[in-house]
């Protein structure tokens, strides 16, 4: 018993225990936690480290193929493919149909508008220059009836076409809107001269080279539906298009683009009040066009419009710029068309043509 006790007391003066002995074999030996402590702190080796890398670069490619997908989606059509003409679709019996038409309409035009012992021309633009002895005020009063006719028709369309048809609309829109579109061109020729000065730089080097060619870019810029002539003449049946190659990439408003520039290009070189007044006039109309146009694919059109509206943009190259455009790698096929071909060619027999025009135009006195 008191043995167990003096061997179970630590301060025993009895108690002779020997000394630990050091052994480098076992004091150097690790147990069992400390080899799997070890174990875990132990470098990855290549197959551990192979995982993570691949995860990483399975990631980054389901990243990229649907960054791939997204463009490949906003790259994809919803709109028509403007300015395409496919000759081995076209008929020669609506081409010559066409021929008739515009033969039928320009000889009525010529009897019921333009010659003035048969036509109205000269008493409408007598009627409203009574108003006013300023030519400023009549340039822009022409300006405003046609604004004003033409928006208005336009605006009217869909309600006009389900009363009396595509085709008659179209007679009737065209029927009205040529001969006040005749009388302001004539009346802007005959008097673009009067006026005040506000200043001249005709005489500046370069300027008359960079007049003509923001002339001819401007022609560049017109809405595709006017190259559907057929269309235009209601040879085939007239279509509100939803166009979105070509020109549309660059501007959603190419018309109003050119005229601005066509409208800036000329008051820069005339430098008078009446070519102001007939450039804020037309401005002014074209973009009340931007808004209504607008209004009216959205009406037609609903969300295909409103994502061609997403990736486009009125301000030229604005879309483009900012990423939501993507042009095509071949994005200057879609101006290698017969349409812009036609385009260039009559853009410049029309200034050839310069001389003609103002001679035909004085020999009326409107």
């Amino acid at each position: 018993m008191s043995s167990s006790i003096l061997l179970s007391h630590p301060l025993s003066p009895h108690l002779h225990l020997p000394k630990p002995k050091f052994c480098p074999s076992i004091a150097s030996k690790p147990s069992n936690f400390e080899l799997k402590n070890v174990s875990l702190r132990r470098p990855l080796n290549s197959s551990s480290t192979d995982a993570p890398r691949k995860l990483r670069n399975l990631v980054l490619a389901r990243v990229a193929e649907t960054e791939a997908e997204r463009s490949e989606a906003s790259s994809s059509l919803i709109g028509e493919d403007s300015a395409e003409f496919v000759l081995s679709e076209q008929k020669i019996s609506s081409w010559v149909y066409f021929t008739l038409v515009l033969g039928v309409v320009l000889y009525i035009l010529d009897v019921v508008w333009i010659d003035n012992s048969t036509g109205f021309g000269k008493a409408f633009v007598d009627a409203v220059s009574s108003v006013s002895g300023s030519p400023e005020v009549v340039m822009l009063a022409l300006v405003s009836i046609f604004a004003l006719v033409h928006s208005g028709l336009a605006s009217l369309r869909d309600v006009g076409e389900k009363l009396i048809g595509e085709r008659a609309f179209r007679v009737l829109f065209a029927g009205v809107s040529l001969p006040l579109a005749v009388t302001t061109v004539v009346y802007f020729i005959n008097h673009r001269y009067d006026g005040v000065q506000l200043w001249q730089l005709q005489g500046t080097p370069g300027l008359h080279e960079l007049v003509w060619f923001a002339n001819f870019v401007s022609f560049l810029f017109l809405y595709p539906s006017t190259f559907n002539l057929l269309e235009v003449a209601a040879v085939d049946k007239p279509k509100m298009h939803l166009w979105e190659t070509g020109i549309m990439r660059i501007t959603r408003h190419p018309q109003m683009v050119g005229q601005v520039i066509w409208c800036l290009a000329h008051t820069i070189w005339i430098g008078n009040s009446v070519t102001a007044a007939a450039s804020v006039g037309l401005i002014a109309h074209h973009l009340f066009g931007v808004w209504n146009g607008d209004r009216r694919l959205a009406i037609r059109y609903g969300e295909a419009f409103e994502a061609v509206k997403s990736r486009t943009s009125v301000i030229p190259f604005a879309a483009i710029l900012d990423g939501r455009q993507k042009l095509p790698e071949d994005y200057y096929k879609e101006f290698l068309r017969l349409p812009y071909i036609s385009i260039t060619a009559l853009t410049l027999g029309a200034y050839f043509a310069h001389p003609l025009m103002q001679a035909a135009s004085f020999g009326l006195h409107w």
